[in-house]
């Protein structure tokens, strides 16, 4: 049985206060690094332009690309270096779905679930999420990307603004897991037909909503370094040790506790060995 993760890699600039540095990114990538700990029967799909964006992920042969006609391109901005919460974003808004037809030939013939990581709302088309649900496997989404629209353009990107549409619902309706942050939580609501609405707040912890409300303490970093792919990490802990314990509340302070170690380095997780 296989976790099938799908979603954009990215090529990222990362900008805190005066100093800037350019990786691989998207949640996809991040949450690798997670799952290759943690739950190492998994499979990473993603999207881009140039097979060679992969390289750096864990595992190469765990890895299946889709080659498509553009990359997505994300500016992280974090204005100031003593509160790594506020961070502004733009885009380029690259338009490459992943289509039905992407992924019949590819998946793996027992699947444990899937992780949709969509960074644009171009990216899953209606189609697409009604495939994946048809395999009757839990499905865990994060809602982030479905809320991002183009708003400002400059030198070819796009600030970013969160916006509900009509459609949500049915893309989210039945998930095991929904995930996003409060922020999105205040446009979209909380009234969605999931298992589990997973809500993370930055250095203010968590919160799980399912029958009850499950609050989880974020675990202190003494030293913040790179917070860019911290909610990606924190999902892919959370999913990982919810499919594997079965404890929302477990799978919540397990995810805060990586989540917090992954700040206090740059780059994806990497466990301290």
């Amino acid at each position: 049985m296989t976790l099938v993760v799908i979603g954009p890699v990215t090529k990222d600039l990362i900008v805190i206060g005066d100093k800037q540095s350019q990786k691989i990114g998207g949640a996809t990538y991040f949450q690798s690094f997670v799952f290759e700990e943690f739950y190492k029967d998994y499979m990473a799909i993603v999207n881009c332009a140039d097979e060679s964006m992969v390289n750096d992920f864990p595992d190469l042969d765990k890895v299946k690309v889709l080659l498509k006609e553009n990359t997505h391109y994300f500016i992280n901005r974090y204005p100031f270096e003593d509160d790594l919460d506020i961070r502004e974003q733009s885009s380029n808004f690259a338009e490459i779905p992943i289509l039905k037809s992407d992924l019949e030939s590819i998946l793996p013939e027992k699947i444990d679930g899937f992780v949709i990581n969509p960074l644009n709302r171009y990216d899953f088309p209606a189609e697409t999420i009604d495939y994946l649900k048809s395999f009757n496997v839990p499905v865990f989404i994060s809602v982030q990307g479905f809320l991002r629209v183009a708003d400002v353009e400059a030198n070819g990107n796009f600030t970013i603004k969160l916006e509900d549409f009509d459609n949500l619902s049915d893309i989210l309706r039945g998930a095991n897991a929904i995930f996003l942050d409060e922020a999105e939580a205040s446009i979209i609501g909380l009234d969605f037909d999931v298992d589990e609405t997973v809500i993370t707040n930055g250095s203010r912890g968590s919160r799980i909503i399912s029958d009850d409300e499950i609050r989880i303490d974020a675990v202190k970093c003494d030293n913040v370094v790179d917070t860019t792919g911290c909610g990606d990490t924190y999902m892919a802990a959370y999913i990982s040790q919810k499919l594997l314990l079965k404890s929302s509340e477990n799978a919540g302070n397990f995810a805060s506790r990586v989540a917090s170690d992954k700040i206090g380095q740059f780059g994806p997780y990497k466990i301290n060995r």
